[in-house]
């Protein structure tokens, strides 16, 4: 599914030597590696504060810590997604408000967002699912009209441009009042071990927020805020620098591979490509808000888990993300849940399956997964 090795092989030699100046610094624990990550990733993002964490749960996590929000605080998030998102909401003495998504971009629906504000409801936890920005125009105004706070779930889409109705674009997860993102090593921007970091332009929040990832210190042994102990290390913010300067190219190389994958399909009636939301001119034009962290199909004939297991036989990697919706998981099951709001997730569990999807897939392979999957749909 994700080429690692492949990638590093034409990193190499900038990656080795990253890590040997910290391992002779020995500045392993927020030092000047953590520190130069930090000021290139806001500069590519054009925000005012990155601050580094020990993982994207946490930056969720963090995030929402940093926001104030008591015990009791409704956040709504969406029902597709991965456990991460509303486990922390979760943890926090929070109620998750799961809701339904779109059936073309899998992203979380505005109207249900909507129909689920409370006068409990504090905060909206938009995903960009699979590297496509969710409808931040739309999140933006709803958030305005009931006064909520937006917290970005920017995981799987670090790097894609959101052009707003008027023209302007913000990168993903800059958007909100605070964005949370992974460097999981599966991400499009992914470090050696784990890894994340939450974005805002709230100088008060980052404050806060840098407070809270180092045990609510501020002045060492001065606990002013609750906190909790979560740092990006330095060999992994140095792997992540040098990773970070190729990220565009790393994206587009990706959006390449959509293109072929989609065109090879364009013809296949039962067959659903990445609807990718600001294309209007094609199969293969400008992807700017979706950058492909996954290339996800939706077999729409019944015959999904059939392809999956002919996949497996061929030995063609490919995943099911997300097979079961989060309503129907018991940790967060709640009896308020009614099937008939989850529609589009209880058929998109059925229909998804995504294939690989990296930087170093050429034609060849491309051709051969294509080929695979064509040939056993049409019979």
């Amino acid at each position: 599914m994700v080429d690692l090795k492949g990638q590093y092989t034409h990193i190499k030699t900038e990656v080795d030597q990253a890590i040997m100046d910290v391992v002779n610094s020995t500045a392993y624990i927020n030092g000047p590696a953590v520190q130069d990550f930090q000021k290139s990733l806001e500069a590519y993002l054009d925000v005012k504060h990155v601050i580094p964490c020990a993982n994207g749960t946490d930056a969720l996590q963090i995030s929402m810590m940093g926001l104030g929000l008591k015990p009791g605080d409704e956040v709504i998030t969406a029902d597709f997604t991965f456990a991460a998102t509303a486990e922390v909401i979760a943890l926090l003495g929070l109620t998750p408000v799961l809701v339904d998504v779109n059936p073309d971009d899998f992203n979380i629906d505005v109207d249900a967002i909507e129909k689920a504000i409370t006068p409990r409801t504090k905060a909206i936890v938009p995903v960009h699912l699979f590297g496509q920005v969710a409808n931040m125009d739309a999140i933006m105004k709803l958030a305005e009209k009931h006064n909520l706070k937006v917290i970005e779930d920017n995981a799987q889409a670090i790097g894609a441009d959101y052009k707003f109705k008027d023209g302007s674009q913000q990168k993903a997860g800059t958007i909100g009042d605070v964005g949370a993102t992974s460097f999981f090593p599966s991400k499009n921007l992914g470090c050696y071990g784990d890894g994340g970091a939450i974005f805002t332009n709230d100088d008060d929040l980052a404050h806060t927020i840098r407070g809270v990832v180092n045990h609510g210190m501020y002045k060492r042994y001065h606990h002013d805020v609750v906190g909790v102990n979560s740092r990006l290390d330095s060999i992994q913010a140095a792997i992540l620098n040098i990773k970070l300067q190729k990220l565009d190219e790393f994206n587009a190389a990706r959006q390449k591979a959509a293109c072929a994958y989609s065109k090879a399909f364009e013809n296949c009636q039962s067959i659903e490509t990445p609807v990718v939301t600001n294309n209007k001119d094609g199969v293969c034009a400008a992807y700017d808000d979706h950058v492909f962290h996954q290339y996800t199909l939706k077999i729409t004939n019944g015959k999904r888990d059939a392809l999956a297991q002919h996949l497996q036989e061929k030995g063609i990697p490919h995943g099911v993300y997300y097979p079961i919706p989060l309503h129907l998981q018991k940790a967060y099951a709640d009896e308020r849940y009614q099937e008939k709001n989850f529609k589009v997730t209880n058929q998109l569990v059925k229909e998804v399956i995504s294939l690989p999807m990296h930087t170093e897939l050429d034609d060849e392979q491309i051709d051969f997964i294509t080929s695979t999957v064509i040939s056993f749909i049409e019979n």
